[in-house]
């Protein structure tokens, strides 16, 4: 049982990871579906930085000597991915404006619907 809540984090990140995914999968939202990818890619960035945490690691500063060092890298790859995935999200939001102002729809289904009726004129 100790062993099962000691990897909680991993818990949290199926759950998250398994909740963006539905999202992205089973709606037709372009909105919800942003929301999807923005959940799974938190999911991700909890996962790391659950792997890079060392268990009485400290911050790698030569003041002194300490046995253990907490790996950097691993925050800076977030950090840097965290910046990546808003500038994403950004785009991905002024796109399905466009795509609104085009098809006056943000709703999957609909606008192939539109572009089927448009190939068959």
């Amino acid at each position: 049982m100790n062993t099962i809540l000691g990897l909680y984090n991993y818990w949290m990140v199926i759950i998250l990871m398994m909740a963006g995914l539905y999202i992205l999968i089973a709606r037709y939202n372009l909105i919800k579906k942003i929301i999807g990818l923005s959940v799974f890619q938190t999911s991700i960035f909890y996962l790391y930085i659950t792997m890079g945490k060392v268990e009485g690691g400290t911050a790698p500063i030569l003041t002194g000597d300490p046995a253990t060092y907490s790996n950097p890298v691993v925050h800076v790859l977030i950090l840097t991915a965290i910046v990546v995935g808003v500038a994403t999200t950004a785009v991905a939001l002024a796109l399905i404006v466009r795509i609104h102002e085009t098809y006056d729809t943000i709703e999957d289904d609909e606008i192939k619907a539109i572009e089927m009726l448009e190939e068959d004129s």
